[in-house]
């Protein structure tokens, strides 16, 4: 019996996987998940790191689909960053935004606060909504992801892989990185950060902006 791709992606074990990945390499790590499936994303914030993997994986993948969620509320410096970004490393960039426009956003919601009772409804319109439409158009069978370890409570329960309540396999190169390693790495290979950084769905850097959740 052949099975499926995606049968294989689902059945893997990620137990002994990702004790044998630990002392790797971004790069060995990469190397290594290109090689299990051409169905794959990358998604990116454009948030203060977002240069590193981006940098790494358009190395080995140039037409590899970049998925941005652009809430429409990122800081002008933040929209400046993606787009230097967009053309430094002729990014294949996918664009998804919110289908509620951004005026009636504003007069519907405003910017609700994390205990507001609008605040669900308003991260899933403006960040959740667009990733879910991602993932049906473009059925990734990888999804390549810059979370690391102490980010934030529910990501330092995940591991360098993971599967999402899809199945979808999901490879963080730099899971196990510090911000002083990745700062380095930044200088060798001339990147800059966002300084700016501000995502209205999450307030604070310690929670969830929710897609990680899917």
């Amino acid at each position: 019996m052949i099975l499926s791709q995606d049968y294989k992606m689902k059945t893997l074990n990620l137990k002994n996987l990702n004790k044998q990945l630990k002392n790797k390499t971004p790069e060995e790590i990469l190397d290594w998940a290109l090689k299990l499936s051409n169905r794959r994303i990358v998604t990116t914030s454009f948030g203060t790191y977002s240069s590193i993997l981006l940098n790494l994986i358009t190395k080995k993948d140039k037409n590899i689909n970049v998925i941005w969620c652009d809430t429409g509320f990122n800081s002008t410096e933040t929209y400046e960053y993606a787009q230097n970004l967009i053309h430094k490393l002729r990014l294949n960039i996918n664009i998804y935004k919110p289908l509620m426009d951004k005026s009636k956003i504003d007069t519907t919601f405003g910017l609700p606060i994390i205990n507001d009772e609008k605040y669900d409804q308003f991260k899933e319109i403006v960040k959740l909504e667009p990733f879910k439409r991602a993932l049906i158009e473009h059925q990734p069978d990888i999804w390549f992801t810059n979370i690391r370890n102490g980010q934030t409570d529910f990501r330092s329960t995940k591991d360098i892989l993971s599967y999402n309540k899809e199945g979808i396999l999901k490879v963080s190169p730099f899971y196990f990185w510090s911000d002083k390693e990745l700062d380095e790495y930044m200088e060798i290979n001339d990147l800059q950060k966002n300084q700016n950084y501000f995502d209205v769905t999450k307030f604070f850097s310690h929670r969830e902006c929710g897609i990680h959740f899917l």
